[in-house]
């Protein structure tokens, strides 16, 4: 279920210090539904050892790495000759359709519109590089480094 993964407080969609956000991770339910367990766990049994048991987490638990956003910028010339981007492509983050409520995840609404936000970016990216491949700079380019 959860192979290879590791508890973390995620401060950056906590509330109070992001041991319920890092639960919520841990386990790929909805924030919402863990922070409401939490609460009702606090208010309607027992609450001393909720919040020492949340205390104790907050304590315990190390910050969640902040991970690269993907976006690779180098000095390096493109494909398209332009500057400022490395050859290498953006690394993607999977898109995870919800299939239930509580279950961490897009909506199939948001999902389509990311997979066709990339398909829009793969299209654009790759007119580019036909577009380059096939001009003169491209042959001028090839003739200079076989010399």
């Amino acid at each position: 279920m959860n192979s290879g993964k590791k508890l973390y407080r995620d401060s950056t969609n906590g509330k109070i210090s992001g041991v319920c956000a890092g639960v919520a991770d841990y386990f790929g339910i909805e924030i919402w539904l863990v922070r409401i367990l939490t609460v009702t766990a606090f208010l309607l049994t027992t609450g001393p050892f909720v919040f020492v048991g949340y205390i104790v987490l907050w304590a315990v638990l190390d910050n969640k790495p902040q991970e690269d956003s993907g976006v690779i910028f180098g000095s390096g010339t493109s494909f398209d000759g332009t500057k400022g981007y490395a050859n290498k492509p953006r690394k993607e983050e999977p898109v995870e359709v919800k299939d239930s409520v509580w279950k961490a995840g897009q909506s199939p609404k948001e999902a389509f519109h990311q997979v066709q936000q990339r398909y829009i970016r793969t299209e654009n990216r790759l007119r580019r590089l036909e577009s380059y491949v096939t001009s003169n700079e491209f042959q001028l380019n090839r003739e200079i480094n076989n010399l």
